[in-house]
């Protein structure tokens, strides 16, 4: 990594104890650590020190991080956002990607698995973004192979795969209607 501070990270959490514990931890990993309690000073701390990563809570008060996503990557455009939610679901996963996080993690999560997200997205190639073959498959791959799944468990019953999966019966017929995901091939565009 060639940014003048390769390890900065900006921690949003309504949370305080949390975020003092997670700024301890992550300090201790090689991070210098900036911490935010609400929307406004994450997005004023994100213009001023241009973090390199973001640890960033789905719930923010009244507020929403997914909300917030957009914000922060237009007051700091290469920062590599880490979406953390109490409330894990594909759907919430989806909707954080199209906004332009990069991760997404489930809680409760410890430093080191964050740790460990972070350090995959350091081993993708910065000149095409694909990642190396350690890094883990891509979100619409992981989702596409969970639909498979469900559709596998239901004998391909559409009505019964979309309640389990709890989206509506069309939303799914239109996403087994767009081609599978695939992988690009090493140096195809």
């Amino acid at each position: 990594m060639s940014d003048s501070q390769p390890q900065s990270l900006l921690i949003v959490d309504d949370d305080v104890a949390f975020t003092t514990v997670l700024n301890r931890a992550m300090s201790t990993r090689g991070f210098n650590c900036q911490v935010a309690n609400n929307a406004a000073t994450a997005l004023q701390m994100a213009a001023q020190h241009k973090p390199r990563y973001c640890v960033l809570d789905l719930k923010l008060g009244e507020a929403s991080g997914l909300k917030l996503i957009p914000d922060l990557l237009q007051a700091s455009p290469t920062m590599r956002i880490l979406l953390l939610t109490g409330y894990a679901s594909i759907a919430t996963a989806v909707e954080a990607i199209k906004r332009g996080a990069h991760d997404y993690l489930a809680k409760p999560v410890d430093a080191d698995q964050i740790a460990r997200a972070f350090s995959v997205a350091s081993t993708a190639d910065p000149a095409s973004g694909t990642p190396t073959p350690d890094a883990p498959p891509p979100l619409k791959r992981l989702e596409w192979e969970h639909i498979q799944r469900i559709l596998g468990e239901t004998e391909g019953n559409i009505s019964e795969a979309a309640r389990r999966l709890g989206m509506h019966r069309r939303t799914l017929q239109r996403k087994l209607a767009k081609h599978p995901v695939r992988e690009r091939p090493p140096g195809r565009d």
